[in-house]
């Protein structure tokens, strides 16, 4: 089976098999890392021209890193292993593996065998339809019950906010186009949002339905917190896709609903104190202190909307991810200079 896949490093036209770098995360995995490089290792030699296993010990307390250096020093060719001295989370992670990444397709994995290396192919074939992004959709899950129904709440709120349809948007088992990783930043938890982040840059985000595995060997780092998080990175992620290069335009919104508010209670303060009114004092108070906070945030506001046209100005202009035709000028001007 031979994928073809567009190189962006060369003429468009040309249709190479890709590079591939796998970066896969670790936590307490001892037990699965030579089952997982023996099931990649077994589904990519057809499908590109080079590869790498890049593992990352996330502060295990087993004997994880213990097994990821003997891999690198048994497949010298194929895996690197990195190591951080304590427990960071998946977002650092993932950002260390992107950097270290020189693939043209980057796969994030986990390292619990629930993703099936099997489905490598069908990745690389979904990128090569001009996808940017192809995440998987874990169908049939095994998972227990009270992981799986607010995962498909989460899914469903996100896709609806943020306008990036998925079904599974937690899935790790995901491959990019290598510059959608280097131009994306990684922190917190926002491993779970890059499709979201992507869709910023105009990245295009592809679908398919994957094996999902039960777990053999450990037990989940994921809890009743991921609730929380998700709620708050969803705000987050839904809050920046419209208002993060106009800050001032929420700001103000909210300023003036807030300043609003204090000058009706002003005036029902005034009148109040007209009739005598004990409760005119509570509502004075309150009216100057929503005056105050709306001048505040719209000061605020201001401050915002100063860092983005200073952070504009120093950055380079955007990029074309394509470009046809056009005239050269300076071309044209040296070769009037060497005819002269």
């Amino acid at each position: 089976m031979d994928i073809a896949m567009k190189n962006t490093n060369t003429p468009i036209h040309q249709l190479i098999r890709p590079t591939v770098s796998f970066i896969i995360p670790a936590m307490n995995e001892e037990a699965t890392l030579q089952e997982l490089f023996d099931g990649i290792q077994a589904n990519v030699g057809l499908v590109t021209r080079g590869w790498e296993v890049i593992f990352i010990d996330d502060g295990s307390s087993d004997s994880t890193w213990a097994e990821m250096s003997r891999l690198a020093e048994e497949y010298p060719g194929q895996v690197r292993a990195l190591r951080f001295r304590r427990n960071r989370g998946k977002a650092d992670a993932l950002a260390l593996g992107y950097e270290a990444a020189e693939g043209e397709i980057v796969f994030t994995m986990d390292a619990d065998l629930q993703d099936d290396p099997t489905e490598i192919p069908r990745f690389i074939e979904k990128l090569g339809e001009g996808n940017d992004i192809v995440t998987g959709w874990k169908r049939r899950r095994h998972d227990p019950w009270h992981k799986v129904l607010p995962s498909r709440l989460f899914n469903a709120v996100l896709s609806k906010l943020v306008k990036v349809p998925l079904h599974d948007h937690n899935c790790g088992f995901k491959a990019y186009r290598r510059e959608v990783v280097k131009s994306l930043p990684m922190y917190g938890d926002m491993h779970r949002m890059v499709p979201s982040l992507a869709s910023f840059e105009g990245f295009r985000t592809a679908e398919i339905p994957v094996q999902h595995h039960a777990r053999k060997h450990g037990v989940s780092k994921y809890g009743w917190k991921r609730l929380f998080t998700g709620f708050f990175d969803t705000a987050t992620v839904s809050l920046m896709q419209r208002w993060r290069e106009k800050p001032m335009q929420l700001v103000g919104l909210l300023s003036l609903g807030l300043g609003g508010s204090g000058a009706l209670l002003g005036l029902l303060a005034a009148w109040l104190l007209i009739i005598g009114s004990a409760a005119a004092t509570a509502l004075l108070v309150c009216s100057v202190m929503l005056l105050c906070t709306s001048l505040l945030g719209l000061l605020q506001g201001f401050a915002m909307e100063h860092r983005v046209y200073y952070s504009k100005r120093s950055a380079a202009a955007p990029q074309p991810s394509e470009q046809r035709g056009g005239i050269h000028f300076r071309e044209i001007e040296n070769q009037n200079a060497v005819a002269i």
